[in-house]
């Protein structure tokens, strides 16, 4: 065999494995980012369930389907180089472990810049340095393999080592994920509450904006919302297709009412921030089961041209 003759099945596994590696990596690292984010919170960075968990369920959902795919097919190149070992010398392979190197260098030497500048800068937090640690722990162990790989000095040994070391490191951070993250029932319980808190504050707004401003008074019930011109229907429970509560309890208040399946809290374990910052005052906390938000109108914050009587 011409050992710098690339046959398409080699350029194409050899470049997989590549892209595979790169991604389970990158992967990874966005795992760990968010671990850190999460143990060590940033005042002026609130964190949100839905940004948090989106990341994390991707970079999970990555490992979990890539990183066995890079596994199998360094197994079944690693075979090769067995029974074919002038494959070794293969001009593709060699470029794309050169390259991987090179990143990887490339990546180690501006962690460990970036390091030093923000020590000589005094800003050196603990969130900081171990986002630094979470890039060096990942890619010195990649640039450590294939370097040895390349010059041949990678033995049966090593490379059980690094297989069982780099699996367990995946599995663990997976598994943690599933813990912070939750299930996807959690998750699917999750966005039904959420879209349960958009819906109450749509039907506060045409409560309070469309009707009470116009009016000087609550509608009588959430079908009197219906507006054939701006085409509002209000909206029901996603899950149980049912209407929301709705109690006026005085000339200048009423209550919204939903069943939850999630406390606002459960999600992930931070503080949540509120889930619409608006210029008035609003919470939208919930424990699980049903839940009704008190809502009273400062006549003094709106504009109207009738006089309102407490």
């Amino acid at each position: 065999m011409n050992e710098n003759k690339n046959l398409p099945k080699d350029v194409f596994t050899h470049l997989l494995s590549m892209i595979a590696l790169y991604m389970s990596a990158g992967s990874l690292i966005a795992l760990f980012f968010q671990y850190i984010n999460l143990s060590f919170p940033d005042p002026l960075q609130p964190l949100y369930y839905s940004g948090v968990a989106s990341s994390m369920r991707f970079g999970m959902a990555t490992l979990i389907i890539v990183f066995p795919i890079y596994l199998a097919i360094v197994h079944a190149l690693d075979r090769e180089y067995r029974e074919f070992p002038e494959k070794k010398s293969l001009k593709i392979r060699k470029w794309l472990v050169y390259f991987t190197l090179f990143v990887a260098a490339i990546i180690l030497i501006t962690d460990l810049v970036t390091l030093v500048y923000n020590f000589l800068g005094g800003d050196l937090t603990a969130r900081f340095v171990l986002k630094v640690l979470a890039f060096f722990v990942v890619i010195a162990p990649i640039f450590a393999y294939y370097l040895m790989d390349i010059r041949d000095r990678l033995t049966s040994s090593l490379k059980k080592w690094f297989f069982w070391t780099t699996a367990t490191v995946v599995l663990v951070s997976v598994i943690a994920g599933f813990f912070t993250a939750g299930s996807p029932l959690k998750a699917r319980a999750y966005r039904f509450d959420e879209q349960r808190i958009g819906d109450l504050q749509n039907l506060q707004s045409e409560i309070i904006n469309t009707y009470w401003l116009q009016k000087q008074s609550f509608p009588p019930s959430l079908d009197a919302l219906k507006n054939d011109i701006t085409g509002f229907i209000p909206p029901l429970d996603p899950e149980t297709n049912t209407p929301y509560e709705y109690h006026v309890t005085g000339n200048l208040s009423f209550d919204l009412c939903a069943t939850f399946s999630l406390a606002s809290d459960a999600a992930l374990s931070i503080p949540q921030p509120v889930y619409y910052p608006a210029s008035q005052p609003q919470n939208w906390d919930h424990e699980s089961g049903r839940a009704c938000f008190s809502r009273t109108i400062d006549p003094q914050l709106y504009r109207t041209q009738a006089k309102v009587t407490p």
